[in-house]
C-alpha cells in the first residue's frame, strides 16, 4: 500500500513540474445550442408496438384492407408558449407495389401485404409526409393514429397473399411548427 501512495505522490509532483513548463493557448472551444422543448414523449412511447388481430386472407381479397387499429403517442409537459401544435412524420421501408405504405420487415413469413397509416378521421398518412397539425394544450396531450393491413393489388388479383407472421418497422418524428 505504501508503494502505491508514493507512486501517486511522485506522479502528481512530476505533473506539476511539467505543467509549469507548458504555455497556454486557445486551442479548444465549445459550442452548442440550448433549446426549450415544447413537449416530452411519455416514457415507454419511444417504442410503440401495434398488434393486429388475426387477419383472414379472404377478408383482404374481399375488402383489400383491414379496419384501422388505433395507436397513440403520449406527450407530457407541453408548453404552448413554445409551440401550440405538432405534426408527426412516419418513415420506413416503402412497399414497392403500394407507395406510401410500409413494406414488411425481413423475416416476415406473410407476403403480398403492406402496412398503412392514417389519422383517426381515416385520412391517409403516406410515409415521409407530415401529418396534419394537431393543436396542443398545456400539460399532457395524446396524438392518435391508426394502422391497417392492405393487400397488394397483384396479390389480391391472383389470390396469392401468403399467410403467416409479419412485422414492419417505422420511425416517427415529431415537429412543432
Amino acid at each position: 500500500m505504501r508503494t502505491v501512495i508514493e507512486t501517486l505522490v511522485f506522479s502528481a509532483a512530476t505533473a506539476c513540474l511539467l505543467v509549469s513548463q507548458v504555455q497556454a493557448a486557445d486551442n479548444l472551444s465549445f459550442k452548442g445550442v440550448l433549446v426549450a422543448q415544447a413537449c416530452t414523449i411519455r416514457p415507454g412511447d419511444e417504442l410503440i408496438s401495434v398488434k393486429f388481430r388475426d387477419i383472414s386472407t379472404s377478408s383482404l381479397y374481399l375488402n383489400t384492407r383491414t379496419p384501422g387499429e388505433p395507436f397513440y403517442i403520449h406527450l407530457q409537459d407541453c408548453d404552448t408558449q413554445i409551440a401550440d401544435s405538432v405534426t408527426a412524420t412516419f418513415s420506413g421501408a416503402e412497399n414497392a407495389e403500394l407507395p406510401g405504405l410500409l413494406a414488411l420487415a425481413t423475416g416476415s413469413i406473410a407476403r403480398g401485404i403492406a402496412i398503412g397509416l392514417e389519422t383517426v378521421t381515416d385520412q391517409p398518412l403516406p410515409l415521409n409526409l407530415a401529418s396534419p397539425e394537431q393543436a396542443l394544450n398545456d400539460g399532457d396531450n395524446v396524438i392518435a393514429f391508426k394502422a391497417y393491413v392492405r393487400g397488394e393489388p397483384k396479390a389480391i388479383a391472383n389470390e396469392s397473399i401468403r399467410k403467416g407472421l409479419f412485422m414492419a418497422n417505422s420511425t416517427f418524428t415529431l415537429a412543432y411548427p
